[in-house]
C-alpha cells in the first residue's frame, strides 16, 4: 500500500521537544520533497517545513518555527523527521507530512500533493 505515515506526536509541556517521523511505504522518498504542514483547531492550515528530494538538501521554515524546528532525512529508511524544540501552546495542532515530485512548499491543498499522510497530534500545554 502506497502511503505516509506520521508518527511521535503526543502532549508536551511549553518548552519541550518532539520528533516526529513521516515514514513512507510502496514508494522511494529519495525523489520526492517532503513538507510537513500543521492545522490547529478553527485556523488555516499552515505550511511549517520542506526539504527538497534527491539529496539536494534545500530547506524551509515557516517564520513562527525557525530556530525551533529542525527538518531532516533518512533515505536509507525511507523516512522524513521533524525536530521540535522550545515547543509552545501555539504550536498545539495535527501535524501532517506531504510529498511532492517537484517542489519543495509551505503552500498548497492535499490535492497539490503526490502523497498526504493520516497526521499526528501534538499537544503544548502544562
Amino acid at each position: 500500500q502506497v502511503q505516509l505515515v506520521e508518527s511521535g506526536g503526543g502532549l508536551v509541556q511549553p518548552g519541550g521537544s518532539l520528533r516526529l517521523s513521516c515514514a513512507a511505504s510502496g514508494f522511494t522518498l529519495d525523489y520526492y520533497a517532503i513538507g510537513w504542514f500543521r492545522q490547529a483547531p478553527g485556523k488555516e492550515r499552515e505550511g511549517v517545513s520542506c526539504i527538497s528530494g534527491l539529496r539536494d538538501g534545500r530547506t524551509l521554515y515557516a517564520d513562527s518555527v525557525k530556530g525551533r524546528f529542525t527538518i531532516s532525512r533518512d533515505d536509507a529508511k525511507n523516512t522524513v523527521y521533524l525536530q521540535m524544540n522550545s515547543l509552545k501552546p501555539e504550536d498545539t495542532a495535527v501535524y501532517y507530512c506531504a510529498a511532492d515530485i517537484y517542489r519543495c512548499t509551505l503552500t498548497g491543498v492535499p490535492a497539490d500533493f503526490d502523497f498526504w499522510g493520516q497526521g499526528t497530534r501534538v499537544t503544548v500545554s502544562s
